[in-house]
């Protein structure tokens, strides 16, 4: 096991050279020159030049490269071009709130799916099964922003359930109050096309030769769903729910822009429409990383769900 953590780590290394290289490009030959930005139409000559100086930009590529690996290294990405503060202090800072929204919100979905899954899949090619496909079907076809908004003006606007928006101080004031409705959102969104990949993983295993002799040994149909067929279809929904975890904190921005939750998707936004490259890059950077080493923890997950498949 140490041996194969080991050879994922290295490599994930050239992934990250490739990662580092393709950002490099983007900001440095594709972004334009910085100096232009921060310096404003009526800058003179002289003060472009200082600012170039100030950034590094006015070295060679290959000294530019190595401040950005060095930024890398050392998790310093200097100072927010738009606010001043340090890009480490704006992305931990903006971490807390998206993980208020993010963690309840997968375990919520992960659990309600699976439940359902089963529940469809038990009753499967029944009028119930046909009725909540249809209705995860419709629930696909609605964009989020229809959700959000009339969510959003029914519950917190007109009937004054939830804020409209904000958010506080303490986990518990977020989390019970400001993410509770963003959650019931997410949820409303993610339930229907969670549901219909899980039943597939769910009826997959359903179909399997192992089901069928638990079957014929006389065991309960709810004890195959539950222990047999389950313990299997978990190995997929795992997979799923690691692997979309890194992309959660940017996927939630239209929750976070709407309800002004400051979280990392939100913290995007801004930092695109400041053209506020080192936030930018940091996060991009953040996310490449936060991607690889989920994928090392599914691959680990998969193997302790399933001790017949072997680490190579």
């Amino acid at each position: 096991m140490l041996a194969y953590i080991v050879r994922r780590l290295w490599q994930m290394l050239p992934t990250m050279l490739g990662v580092i290289l393709l950002v490099f490009i983007l900001f440095n030959w594709v972004g334009g020159d910085p100096a232009y930005i921060l310096a404003g139409k009526m800058a003179n000559a002289e003060a472009i030049a200082n600012i170039r100086h100030q950034l590094g930009v006015d070295q060679s590529y290959p000294a530019q490269l190595w401040i950005f690996v060095r930024q890398i290294v050392s998790f310093d990405f200097g100072l927010s071009w738009a606010t001043g503060e340090p890009v480490a202090h704006i992305i931990a800072t903006r971490l807390g709130p998206s993980l208020t929204v993010l963690v309840p919100l997968t375990l919520l979905e992960t659990l309600i799916g699976v439940a359902l899954a089963l529940a469809v899949a038990f009753a499967r090619g029944s009028a119930a099964d046909r009725a909540v496909m249809i209705a995860c079907t419709v629930g696909m076809s609605v964009s989020i922003l229809v959700y959000i908004i009339v969510l959003q003006y029914g519950l917190a606007y007109k009937l004054g359930l939830f804020p409209v928006q904000g958010w506080g101080r303490g986990l518990g004031e977020n989390l019970l109050r400001y993410a509770a409705l963003p959650i019931l959102i997410g949820l409303a969104v993610s339930i229907a096309p969670t549901l219909r990949l899980y039943r597939s993983f769910v009826l997959d295993e359903a179909g399997q030769d192992y089901v069928r002799t638990a079957r014929a040994k006389g065991l309960g149909e709810r004890r195959v769903m539950w222990v047999h067929v389950l313990r299997n279809a978990a190995i997929p929904i795992v997979t799923h729910v690691m692997a979309s975890l890194p992309a959660l904190l940017i996927g939630a921005f239209l929750l976070e822009r709407f309800f002004g939750i400051p979280g990392i998707g939100r913290e995007v936004i801004l930092a695109v429409e400041r053209s506020d490259f080192p936030v930018i890059k940091a996060i991009t950077v953040y996310v490449a990383v936060a991607t690889m080493v989920f994928n090392l923890l599914t691959d680990l997950m998969y193997q302790a769900l399933d001790p017949r498949v072997k680490l190579a």
